[in-house]
């Protein structure tokens, strides 16, 4: 995964840096918004780690410019303004997601990553079907052998990613982030206890298994 960081303030730009690649990113850093475009137009990003008051370019007009190239790259835009207005004016402006200074870096982590997943996930059918459970994405509606399912809306949230899945093992952490806001609590037993609402209404024999350390595997 690769990230660009925009920042002006140097010491900012160089430990934002620092922890995305102990993260495990490959990071390009540079301080300015001129810089920025050059980048952008010679390598691939997957997200873009975008301050919004850049000197020569403005953060504004980088973000507006990569919006309308059609670019793949996601753009997590940084400010010290947390007013609501500034926080709509950027996702306006195309932004996918929005960060105040200062911030918590595990947060900061936490939206580049989810950002990458969006970037990388493929265009999935409306319609996904695995071991007889048959669901329909655009219509909402799910059933497991001719069977209807009533599921309540985080209850189909969570059985969809399972489904994306393909069979492969999704984490709690990943289904909190993505079928959770923003405020619910890491440490909650809100997965758990979803999970085990839905395994009851999916009926027997069970098909979500616990991967011990690992997650949920359909």
């Amino acid at each position: 995964m690769r990230v660009l960081v925009a920042e002006d303030e140097a010491d900012l730009a160089a430990l934002l840096a620092t922890g995305l690649r102990r993260a495990g990113f490959a990071v390009d850093t540079v301080h300015a918004g001129d810089d920025a475009l050059e980048r952008l137009a010679l390598y691939e990003y997957d997200v873009l780690v975008l301050d919004r008051d850049l000197p020569r370019v403005h953060g504004d007009d980088v973000a507006r410019r990569v919006v309308a190239a059609g670019s793949p790259t996601r753009i997590l835009m940084l400010t010290a303004s947390s007013a609501v207005e500034d926080r709509v004016q950027g996702l306006d402006l195309g932004a996918d997601d929005y960060l105040g200074k200062p911030f918590d870096f595990p947060e900061l982590v936490s939206r580049v990553r989810a950002l990458r997943r969006r970037s990388a996930r493929p265009a999935l059918p409306p319609l996904l079907a695995r071991d007889g459970l048959v669901m329909d994405t655009v219509r909402r509606t799910a059933a497991r052998d001719g069977r209807d399912l009533d599921l309540s809306p985080k209850e189909f949230s969570v059985l969809q990613l399972l489904l994306e899945a393909d069979g492969a093992a999704v984490s709690a952490e990943e289904l909190l982030e993505r079928a959770w806001d923003a405020h619910a609590d890491p440490f909650t037993g809100a997965v758990r206890v979803c999970m085990s609402k839905l395994r009851g209404k999916l009926g027997e024999p069970a098909l979500i298994r616990t991967v011990q350390g690992v997650g949920y595997v359909l």
